[in-house]
């Protein structure tokens, strides 16, 4: 069993910046997807940005692209998502995700797909 713990969300005014980490208590070794997904009250969850176990490729959400930038610590099982040039629509609570299905992976981690293991969430609010 997978757990995974973010951290680092909080309150930052528009165009300021956060960096969110996720800590998997482990990860396997088989190849996997890492990634991060964020949500508002009374819409769906919105696929924000993924990386292989590679880490040779990334994905975004058109919506961040040249805004946010995911990375891997592999050795510290640490997932990072940094945010620069926040935005009011960037405000949702944030999830660390990770499949290992390999329809996944060999697809390119899309975040258009639900991954199957999941965290608690981190707050971001992005004011005015």
């Amino acid at each position: 069993q997978v757990t995974l713990v973010e951290s680092g969300g909080g309150s930052v005014q528009a165009g300021g910046s956060l960096r969110l980490s996720c800590a998997a208590s482990k990860l396997p070794y088989s190849d996997y997807c890492l990634g991060w997904f964020r949500q508002v009250p009374g819409k769906g969850r919105e696929g924000v940005a993924a990386i292989p176990s590679s880490g040779v490729t990334t994905t975004y959400a058109d919506s961040v692209k040249g805004r946010f930038t995911i990375s891997l610590d592999d050795d510290k099982h640490t997932l990072y998502l940094q945010m620069v040039s926040l935005r009011l629509e960037d405000t949702g609570m944030y999830y660390c995700a990770l499949t290992f299905l390999s329809r996944l992976v060999e697809a390119g981690c899309p975040i258009s797909e639900k991954f199957g293991y999941w965290g608690q969430g981190a707050q971001v609010t992005v004011s005015s």
